[in-house]
């Protein structure tokens, strides 16, 4: 049931963070795949970079498919068979004894990876109100920020000992928790068994106002994984260590786990969404300007720590508008609709920064990503206009002029 909006945030919200931060803690195998395909196989770089980029695109339908499921069969049941067919895929790879077969279960693996997070993201639009959804949204993101840091030291401790152990580590909190959310959170209503008249006329991708969104979040996810994936190569070029990327990404982390009480902060709560959409792409945009010109640790230490700052404004809200959007019947499939922006993003984004940073440099990089920053900041307004449209959905309060409280 829904709480009233700006009271405490539910158990269940807490719980779902809870068991999502466990599992976290040990999503560190994939950074790895190539890795141990290249080891244990033999295979070659290229032949671990196709495996790799058909794990990405098995991803997309996984989505969608937790979508369906999500707002089919129920929240807790969709959840829970995700995490354990990654728990059953992750041992898979551990136990592989041939290429294929590695391959195979990497596959598995992209096809049901992603079938937690729009029931996950759903959930929470079911358990909270309108108005603080910004702070559960935000809140998830900080703690599985906050989960990315112990899952770091977990990688440098079993990957010198031998990778496989990653995959099985990885696999136990999947287990674990499918097994927390089994059995703390609350069960599916039996209506969810249901296929209604109304669940079936959901069509997210015949609303136009989410596609706007999902056009506008495509571009962000493909500009934030270029920070993932371009960042060390950046570094290097500057004559910095690589490595010291991971010194950068951990700052992010916990400037956006020590920024959630600017979230509660008046100046900040106040702030209509499309203002505080615009406000976060503008950080974005100083703090990948500041990359671009960066050649000590520290400019980039402190460019990050303003990017991030964007990051903090931008991800609850992102997905408490789409919870808005989204018909009471139809929320994991809005979420997982526009979930396939990241999908997208991880085919495109490493082509696209290998070609810029090797064709034009580090500087021109940047820039190109701070520029696009700065397009998807100007264009919030016109966003907001589109969006508020709407007028008979909550999206025209979630919005246009009132403010939605963090």
């Amino acid at each position: 049931m829904r709480l009233p909006t700006g009271q405490r945030l539910p158990r269940t919200v807490w719980l779902l963070i809870a068991a999502r931060a466990i599992n976290r803690l040990g999503a560190f195998s994939l950074s790895f795949l190539t890795v141990l395909i290249t080891t244990r196989f033999g295979a070659s770089v290229a032949t671990a970079g196709l495996i790799s980029a058909a794990f990405g695109l098995a991803t997309i339908p996984s989505r969608l498919a937790g979508g369906r499921l999500s707002d089919r069969i129920g929240r807790r049941r969709t959840i829970v068979f995700g995490l354990v067919g990654c728990a059953v895929a992750q041992v898979g790879i551990a136990a592989a004894d041939s290429l294929a077969v590695a391959a195979g279960f990497a596959v598995l693996l992209g096809l049901v990876f992603e079938l937690y997070e729009p029931p996950s993201q759903a959930m929470i639009a079911d358990a909270v109100g309108t108005t603080d959804r910004v702070r559960a949204y935000s809140l998830m993101n900080a703690a599985l920020a906050a989960a990315s840091m112990g899952a770091g030291l977990l990688a440098a401790s079993l990957g010198r000992w031998d990778l496989r152990w990653l995959f099985v580590a990885d696999a136990t909190t999947c287990l674990i928790c499918a097994l927390a959310v089994r059995v703390a959170l609350p069960a599916d209503r039996p209506a969810a068994h249901r296929l209604s008249e109304e669940t079936a006329e959901v069509a997210p991708w015949r609303d136009r106002a989410l596609m706007v969104m999902l056009a506008s979040g495509t571009l962000f996810a493909l500009i934030y994984l270029q920070i993932m994936i371009m960042l060390p190569l950046s570094l290097a070029q500057r004559g910095l260590q690589p490595a010291d990327a991971g010194l950068l990404l951990t700052a992010s982390a916990l400037t956006i786990v020590a920024g959630q009480p600017l979230l509660r902060w008046k100046l900040v709560s106040a702030l209509p969404t499309a203002a505080g959409f615009t406000s976060g792409y503008a950080l974005l945009t100083l703090g990948l300007a500041g990359y671009a010109v960066a050649h000590t640790l520290g400019f980039f230490l402190a460019a990050t720590v303003v990017w991030s700052l964007g990051d903090l404004l931008l991800m609850g809200r992102a997905y408490a508008l789409v919870a808005a959007l989204a018909p009471p019947a139809g929320t994991g499939r809005y979420m997982a609709a526009y979930g396939t922006s990241w999908g997208i993003a991880g085919i495109a984004a490493p082509l696209a920064g290998t070609q810029l940073l090797q064709h034009a440099g580090v500087t021109t990089l940047w820039i190109t990503m701070a520029t696009a920053c700065l397009a998807l900041s100007a264009i919030q307004p016109a966003i907001g206009r589109i969006v508020s449209a709407r007028t008979s959905q909550p999206a025209s309060t979630e919005y246009g002029a009132a403010p939605v409280s963090a």
